[in-house]
C-alpha cells in the first residue's frame, strides 16, 4: 500500500478547509450525485457558524492506488496546540498562504513547527482570483521564513502551487489554465515521501488525538510507526516507568469522512483504535511491553487563565439545568482529556481555574458548555506569569494589524498607549497598510472590539505568541467605568432614555435585572450606580401614551468573547443557556464601595 500522509496548514481564513473540500470531492470520494456540504471538515455546530476550525480532524482519500491520509488543522493562534501535536505524525504539509495578506502570525508559527519536524513542504498560494494579489512576494516572504527559521536544503526546495480553493483550482504558474486540483495530487504524490517503519518490528502508535463513543469508549486516533497488529490482540501503554496491559477491542481506517472497521493495521497507517479506557494523548502503544516510548508530544504553555465557577447570581438555576460544583467539574475534566491546548486547576468552593491559549479558545469553551444546558461565571482573562533567574516574565504577542491608510493614526495611538512596540509600517496596495507590533498580552485583552470601532470595521487584526519578557506594571485599559443596576426589576424604557447619554446601554426595556447586574459601559471613567426600573409617574395631565414619543439607541449585544474583553477584575459574566449578563462580583452597592 502506498501511503501519504501529509497536514494541511495556514493561518486563519487562508482557506485551508475549502481546499479539502475541493480534494475530497475530485478524488471521487464522494459519489457524483451525492449531497456534499460545503466545508465538511467542520464538523461541529460551532466551527460552520463561525467558518474557523478548532479542532484537527483526519480524512483519506484513494487517489490512483495511493492512501493520502490528510489531517485538517485549525489557523487561529488560540488553537496553536492542535497543529503542533499534528506534525509530529505526518510526512509532509500543504502550507496554504494567502496571495494578497501574506505571511501572518499563524503563518509563522506552523513554519517553524513544521522546520522543526523536518518536514516537506509543497506552497499553495490561494486567491489568485483576487485583484490586487501580489503572488511572487508572497513566494518570496514564505522563503524568507523558511530561511530564518533554520529550513534545511530539502524543505527551501519547495514546489509553488497557484490556486482558487473555492473553485477547486489549482495550476504550476500564474498564466496556466487548468480547472482542477490535479497539480496538487501530483505534487503530493512527488514530493511527500512514503512513511517509513517495518512491520517486522515491534508495534509502536502513537496517540494524536482522542474521541469518545457512548457504545465503544474512548478512542485514540494513531500513527503506527513501526509494527503490525490485528483486532482483538493484546497491547500496552507505555509510559516513563509503567506498563498498563490492555487489548485493541476495535481498529478503524478513514475514508472520506467515515471510520471503516478493518481487522488489523500496519506501519504507516494512521487509525482509531479502543480498547483502551485510561488512553491519554501522546500515549506510545506497544505489543511488547518492554518496548521504548516515542518521545512525548511537547506543547507551548498556555498564556491567559481564567476563573470559572458556579452561578450565584439571584437568578441562579432559572434558566439551566446543570448548575452544581460537582457536574462543572466533571464536565471541565472531561474537557481536559482531550483538549491539548488548556489545563485546569481546582481551587474549591465551586471555583476552577482555566488556563488557555486565548479568549476565542475559553469563549468557544463557554459557548460549548451553555449549549449543553450549564450555568456557570467566569471572571477576568488574566496573563500567567513565569519566574526565571529571579525575575517576573510576562507573555508577549506579535500583532500584525491590516487596515485603510487613513486609520493606521488612530491605530498607532491606541496601541501606543498600551505599551506596544511598531517594529514595521508596510503599505501593502494604495489602500491597505500593514502595521506589526510587539505588546504584553494583558495589554492587547479588550482591543479587538476598539480596534474594529476606529477602522470602521474593516480592519483585520491578528495575533500570535511572542515569547516571555520582563513584566511591565498593568494600567486600567478600559476607558469608562460600569453603569450598574441599584435595584432589581425589569428595565423601562423611561428609565433607559433617561440614561443613554451617559453611555453605551447593553439592555433594552423589559430586561429582567438585579442589583448589582451591569446595563452599560458609562463614558466617565467611573462606575456609577443607576435606576433602570423607575417607570414614568402618571397623572391625570399625563398619559402613558407619551411613551411612544421615547426613542431608544439599539443596546450594544455582547457576545462571550466580547465581555472576556470588556469586564475588569471585580467583574464576572454570568453565562446561561439563555443570557450572557454581566455583573460585579459584590452586588451590594455599600458593601462594594466598603471593599
Amino acid at each position: 500500500m502506498n501511503i501519504r500522509n501529509i497536514a494541511v496548514i495556514a493561518h486563519v481564513d487562508h482557506g485551508k478547509t475549502t481546499l479539502i473540500d475541493g480534494l475530497l470531492k475530485q478524488s471521487g470520494t464522494f459519489r457524483e450525485n451525492e449531497a456534499v456540504e460545503v466545508r465538511v471538515m467542520d464538523s461541529n455546530d460551532i466551527e460552520k457558524e463561525r467558518g474557523i476550525t478548532i479542532t484537527s480532524k483526519n480524512t483519506s482519500i484513494n487517489y490512483k492506488d495511493n492512501v493520502i491520509n490528510i489531517i485538517d488543522t485549525p489557523g487561529h493562534a488560540d488553537f496553536g496546540g492542535e497543529v503542533e501535536r499534528v506534525l509530529k505524525m505526518i510526512d509532509g504539509v500543504i502550507l496554504v498562504v494567502d496571495a494578497f495578506e501574506g505571511v501572518m502570525p499563524q503563518t509563522k508559527f506552523v513554519v517553524s513547527k513544521a522546520v522543526k519536524y523536518g518536514v516537506k513542504v509543497i506552497l499553495v498560494i490561494n486567491k489568485i482570483d483576487k485583484k490586487n494579489h501580489r503572488a511572487e512576494e508572497v513566494i518570496d516572504e514564505v522563503f524568507d521564513l523558511l530561511d530564518v527559521s533554520g529550513a534545511n536544503d530539502d524543505q527551501l526546495d519547495f514546489t509553488t502551487i497557484y490556486a482558487i480553493a473555492r473553485e477547486g483550482k489549482a495550476k504550476f504558474s500564474l498564466n496556466e489554465e487548468n480547472d482542477d486540483l490535479e497539480p496538487i495530487f501530483t505534487t503530493i504524490l512527488k514530493d511527500i515521501p512514503c512513511p517509513t517503519g517495518s512491520n517486522d518490528k515491534d508495534l509502536q502508535m502513537q496517540v494524536f488525538a482522542l474521541e469518545y463513543d457512548n457504545y465503544i469508549g474512548k478512542i485514540g486516533i494513531a500513527r503506527v510507526f513501526n509494527g503490525y497488529i490485528e483486532q482483538g490482540k493484546n497491547a500496552f501503554i507505555i509510559k516513563d516507568k509503567t506498563q498498563i496491559a490492555g487489548k485493541i477491542t476495535k481498529i478503524f481506517g478513514f475514508n472520506g469522512l467515515k471510520k471503516i472497521e478493518q481487522d488489523h493495521c500496519s506501519a504507516g497507517q494512521i487509525v482509531a483504535i479502543a480498547g483502551f479506557e485510561n488512553l491519554e494523548l501522546g500515549d506510545t502503544i506497544s505489543d511488547n511491553k518492554d518496548s521504548k516510548m516515542l518521545e512525548a508530544l511537547v506543547l507551548e504553555n498556555p498564556t491567559i487563565s481564567v476563573m470559572f465557577s458556579v452561578n450565584n447570581s439571584p437568578f441562579a438555576g432559572k434558566e439551566g439545568k446543570n448548575v452544581t460544583g460537582s457536574k462543572l467539574k466533571d464536565r471541565l475534566e472531561n474537557e481536559m482529556r482531550t483538549n491539548v491546548g488548556m489545563e485546569l486547576e481546582i481551587i474549591g468552593d465551586g471555583r476552577f481555574k482555566v488556563y488557555g491559549k486565548g479568549e476565542l479558545q475559553i469563549g468557544i469553551l463557554a459557548e460549548n458548555l451553555r449549549r449543553e444546558d450549564f450555568e456557570f461565571s467566569i471572571s477576568r482573562p488574566e496573563v500567567v506569569l513565569k519566574e526565571e533567574d529571579g525575575k517576573t516574565l510576562e507573555p508577549y504577542e506579535e500583532v500584525i494589524a491590516d487596515c485603510p491608510a487613513e486609520f493606521s493614526g488612530a491605530v498607532i495611538e491606541k496601541l501606543g498607549k498600551r505599551k506596544a512596540n511598531m517594529t514595521s509600517m508596510i503599505n501593502l496596495s494604495a489602500d491597505i497598510t500593514r502595521l506589526t507590533f510587539e505588546i504584553p498580552t494583558k495589554n492587547l485583552i479588550g482591543y479587538r472590539t476598539t480596534f474594529l470601532t476606529d477602522t470602521k470595521g474593516e480592519g483585520i487584526l491578528n495575533s500570535s505568541f511572542l515569547d516571555y519578557r520582563d513584566y511591565v506594571k498593568e494600567d486600567k485599559m478600559r476607558s469608562g467605568g460600569a453603569l450598574i443596576s441599584n435595584g432589581k426589576g425589569s428595565a423601562t424604557g423611561y428609565s433607559l432614555f433617561g440614561i443613554q447619554d451617559r453611555g453605551i446601554l447593553f439592555v433594552g426595556p423589559g430586561v429582567e435585572l438585579y442589583e448589582g447586574m451591569i446595563i452599560g459601559e458609562h463614558a466617565k471613567t467611573n462606575d456609577l450606580d443607576v435606576n433602570v426600573i423607575r417607570g414614568k409617574q402618571l397623572t391625570n395631565v399625563r398619559s402613558s401614551g407619551t411613551d411612544d414619543a421615547i426613542k431608544l439607541t439599539p443596546p450594544k449585544v455582547m457576545s462571550i468573547e466580547n465581555a472576556l474583553e470588556w469586564i475588569e477584575e471585580d467583574e464576572l459574566i454570568e453565562i446561561t443557556p439563555k443570557s450572557i449578563r454581566l455583573r460585579k462580583k459584590t452586588l451590594n452597592p455599600g458593601e462594594r464601595k466598603r471593599k
